[in-house]
């Protein structure tokens, strides 16, 4: 297992001075940025993103196939993840986010999505802070959202804390892969193309700089995976995509 000590212990956004500052940045970058971040996640994958958000659902079907489970997505950001989740689920599943503009595109996104259902319902919290019970999800997700938590172990004790026992998290996140070919060219194009092209769609430079550097600061998958161990997570495995560049990790909260 790795060493705990050593894992980075959250975000670290540019200028920031603690926690505190570190969320408040991140929660006024996703501000700047939501007009236009639907479109940047799908122009910037190569539309792959809805492909690994698919996998995700797909992986999680046990979970999402029984009537009476409920899930939260964290981190939900616009809520694509909330959509592939319910798109074939009897589950019944809810979105969180800290960034209010986010959410009012989930918000609009859901209407849409909802064709006279009721839509799937999303509110306003903090991920190291939640207003809900103890035990009381079957599952908590997470895409490409983690990340940009400001404390770490904090987000994944919170989840813990909310899911049931033998509920399941699932962390969807970019990872850099290993050194090569493939490694080296992952790289050229998230630190020397993505920022050019985000900044100029979106007039936010600094913030398409900045997901470059926070992916290169995040966990290597069995980084990730021995920090959830330690927390107390059970049964955690990795499943890998586009060429180990995307990471989807998933637990279970013992019983």
């Amino acid at each position: 297992m790795p060493d705990v000590e050593s894992l980075p212990k959250g975000t670290q956004p540019e200028g920031a001075t603690s926690e505190q500052d570190a969320s408040r940045k991140v929660r006024e970058m996703f501000t700047r940025i939501a007009p236009r971040y639907d479109l940047l996640n799908h122009l910037l994958s190569g539309q792959m993103d809805k492909r690994w958000r698919a996998r995700a659902a797909r992986e999680l079907n046990p979970i999402l196939d029984r009537a009476e489970s409920l899930a939260l997505d964290l981190c939900c950001g616009t809520g694509d993840l909330a959509f592939s989740l319910a798109r074939k689920a009897n589950a019944k599943i809810i979105g969180a986010d800290f960034s209010h503009t986010m959410l009012v595109r989930a918000r609009e996104k859901a209407l849409e999505e909802a064709s006279g259902a009721a839509p799937i319902p999303f509110f306003e919290a903090d991920a190291l802070h939640l207003p809900l019970a103890d035990s009381s999800f079957d599952l908590v997700t997470s895409a490409f959202g983690f990340r940009n938590l400001a404390n770490y172990e904090a987000g994944l004790r919170e989840i813990l804390r909310v899911l049931k026992p033998g509920g399941s998290v699932a962390i969807l996140e970019f990872t850099e892969p290993a050194p090569g070919m493939l490694g080296d060219a992952y790289r050229f194009y998230c630190q020397r193309m993505l920022p050019k092209i985000g900044g100029w769609i979106s007039g936010d430079p600094a913030a398409y700089a900045y997901l470059p550097k926070s992916v290169a600061r995040f966990f290597r998958p069995e980084e990730l995976a021995g920090l959830m161990k330690h927390v107390g997570y059970g049964e955690v495995r990795i499943v890998l995509m586009m060429l180990n560049s995307v990471a989807l990790h998933i637990a279970r909260k013992p019983n």
